[in-house]
C-alpha cells in the first residue's frame, strides 16, 4: 500500500462532528459491513479515555479484542493509522522497538484509524481486528468514505 494514498485518506475522512449518536452510527455500520463478509472480527471506537463503541462478531477470539486495544494504542500515540505506522516501519527496515514502542501495549498491525474531528483534531482511534491487517484497514475505510464522502 502506497503510504501517500494512506495519508490522503487520513486527511480526508475526518468528521465535523462527533459524539456518542456518531459511534454508533459508525459502530453499527461497521459490524454490518463485517456481517455481509461474514467476518469474525472484534469492532472498537475510543478516546483516550473512554470506549464508545464495542462489538464481537461471531468468530472473533478474545485475542482479537486485546490486538485492537494495542492497535488503538498506537493511533492515540501517533495520531496516524496503525496501517501506515507499520508500513513505514517496514520501509525503513525498522520495527516497533526502534522507536522505544513496547509490543506489550502497542501493535501496529493495520485495523485502527484515527477517529478526526474537522478543526479539533484526533479525538479517538476507530478499530476493526480479525482480518489480515490490510483487510482491517480496508474494512474501516470504506465505511468511513460511505458515512463521511458519499453521507449514507
Amino acid at each position: 500500500m502506497d503510504l501517500e494514498l494512506l495519508a490522503r485518506q487520513e486527511e480526508t475522512l475526518v468528521f465535523e462532528g462527533f459524539d456518542e449518536n456518531t459511534a454508533w452510527m459508525l459502530g453499527t455500520a461497521l459490524v454490518e459491513a463485517a456481517r455481509v463478509r461474514n467476518a469474525p472480527v472484534v469492532v472498537n471506537i475510543r478516546t483516550p479515555n473512554r470506549t464508545l463503541f464495542h462489538a464481537a462478531l461471531p468468530g472473533a477470539v478474545p485475542a482479537n479484542d486485546e490486538w485492537a486495544r494495542r492497535k488503538s494504542n498506537l493511533v492515540l500515540r501517533e495520531h496516524q493509522s496503525s496501517y501506515r505506522f507499520g508500513i513505514a516501519l517496514k520501509a525503513k527496515h525498522k520495527g516497533l522497538v526502534d522507536h522505544g514502542i513496547d509490543f506489550a501495549d502497542y501493535a501496529d498491525h493495520g485495523g485502527s484509524f484515527p477517529l478526526r474531528v474537522k478543526n479539533v483534531g484526533v479525538i479517538g482511534a476507530i478499530t476493526v481486528s480479525g482480518l489480515a491487517s490490510a483487510e482491517d484497514h480496508a474494512l474501516i475505510v470504506e465505511v468511513l468514505e460511505r458515512i463521511i464522502l458519499f453521507k449514507c
